[in-house]
């Protein structure tokens, strides 16, 4: 019987993929530095046997994209523990483009994944619209003011729902291997659109506000983020200021056979969730 191991269970994609498989009736062990059925930490190898014993298939992240050729190697080591205890299909999280980009920080952890001799497949999300509900930008939101330094840019948030999706149809069948599917929504949407929708399914006006960048990067270090941290997370928003992320692509049709989900509908689950009601 198949045995999966979910690295970030806890997390945002982590958590709906473990309760879809389990939900099928697998059996599935989630792994993290927290709350996971085994501790894991990708910086301590020593926790690794236990997490990967008896494992079929694996899905594999880094939670802390980093930029040091040290953090890079994480993933790629965990690639070879997994081949070395039997582990016969990988699944791993990435992002758009980072194949053809060797300076992006996941780019050996793509590479390692290819070249593992397993079956494998790679998810590319674009931004998550979970981030509106979840973290980066809940705040924002519940403060009707989203201040962020992407202009007017546009993007196609992908719903964290059709990532796992097509992540525990990869684990779990056939067809999908040697496959990297670039995961984006229906359509692209604007910061001030997506606030908009927001604000109508909450009841109350939320609107964006564009920033310079470089005075978001002083803004987000006098609130204590890592001056280098501060400078990577503006270079992906600088993308979608430059409208290089205005684009929609087919990888949840090909993996799954249908539509990604609207953003408008994950708007309406959300509220009606209580995703902006403060806490």
């Amino acid at each position: 019987m198949s045995e999966f191991l979910i690295v970030g269970g806890t997390g945002k994609t982590g958590r709906r993929i473990a309760t879809r498989l389990r939900d099928a009736g697998n059996r599935v062990r989630t792994a993290s530095r927290t709350g996971g059925d085994v501790p894991f930490d990708l910086g301590e190898p020593s926790g690794w046997p236990r997490a990967l014993a008896g494992i079929t298939a694996a899905y594999l992240l880094e939670p802390v994209v980093q930029g040091t050729e040290e953090g890079q190697r994480r993933i790629p080591r965990l690639v070879d523990a997994a081949a070395a205890a039997g582990v016969g299909r990988l699944v791993l999280l990435s992002a758009p483009g980072v194949e053809n980009n060797q300076a992006h920080p996941l780019w050996q952890a793509e590479e390692a994944v290819r070249n593992s001799g397993l079956e494998w497949t790679i998810v590319q999300p674009n931004w998550f619209a979970q981030n509106f509900s979840e973290d980066f930008w809940r705040p924002g939101i519940l403060a009707g003011s989203l201040v962020l330094p992407v202009g007017d840019g546009a993007t196609a948030f992908v719903d964290a729902e059709d990532i796992a999706d097509v992540a525990v149809a990869a684990l779990t069948g056939d067809g999908h291997q040697g496959q990297a599917y670039v995961l984006t929504g229906p359509r692209v949407i604007s910061f001030g659109e997506a606030a908009g929708l927001i604000g109508a399914a909450t009841g109350r006006p939320i609107r964006h506000v564009d920033i310079d960048p470089e005075d978001f990067i002083r803004a987000q270090i006098a609130d204590g983020v890592p001056a280098g941290a501060a400078r990577q997370m503006t270079r992906l928003y600088d993308g979608i200021r430059d409208g290089g992320h205005a684009v929609v692509y087919d990888g949840v049709p090909r993996a799954l056979g249908r539509p990604p989900r609207a953003f408008e509908d994950f708007v309406a689950a959300a509220a009606a969730a209580g995703a902006w009601r403060p806490r």
